[in-house]
């Protein structure tokens, strides 16, 4: 390590703490006895995303965190959330162990996972990634959303797509069609 002060290059560290994944080493030089700080953290092997015509960008967990962020913006959600779901995501792709990954599996990643936690930024986040063309396209996923497997009226903290007596009405309205198509 060299002296920012002399540019001696011996010193002895006099302090070492670890804050939020980065070690901080505070130094003296051995030669004009200056203190000076030094930062390490790890290095992971740098990870390429393959965006749309073979375009490579090194992976950006800003990025990643920012286009999160816009979607969830003004959300009921507990805060850290964002910054855990970059966390998670970052994680698998690292988990992954492949030097390269598609911009589209990425985008899988948050949507598969934006849609378990908020079906107002999962639909924020999908009309961006997914380039809605018309509103029928947008209507198509909302409706994926209410008439999907899962319970869209009840998912912890989150506000419903449609009211309580409007997805009765649905419900009750699907049932009806199901019975006329059995019977016609």
């Amino acid at each position: 390590m060299e002296c920012p002060h002399c540019g001696n290059k011996n010193s002895k560290v006099t302090d070492s703490r670890s804050v939020d994944k980065v070690v901080r080493r505070r130094r003296q030089c051995l030669e004009c006895d200056q203190r000076f700080s030094t930062y390490e953290s790890v290095q992971t092997t740098s990870l390429l995303i393959v965006k749309k015509g073979d375009v490579r960008e090194e992976f950006n967990r800003q990025k990643l965190a920012s286009g999160i962020s816009k979607a969830c913006e003004k959300r009921p959600m507990p805060a850290g959330t964002v910054e855990k779901l970059v966390d998670e995501i970052e994680g698998r792709i690292h988990h992954l162990g492949r030097g390269e990954i598609a911009s589209s599996e990425v985008g899988e990643m948050v949507m598969e996972r934006l849609r378990k936690l908020d079906h107002i930024a999962y639909i924020r986040f999908a009309s961006v990634y997914r380039e809605f063309a018309d509103i029928g396209k947008l209507k198509e996923e909302v409706d994926t959303l209410v008439e999907g497997g899962e319970d869209t009226m009840h998912l912890p903290g989150q506000l419903p797509l449609i009211s309580e007596e409007q997805h009765t009405a649905e419900v009750k309205r699907g049932s009806l069609n199901r019975l006329r198509e059995n019977y016609a």
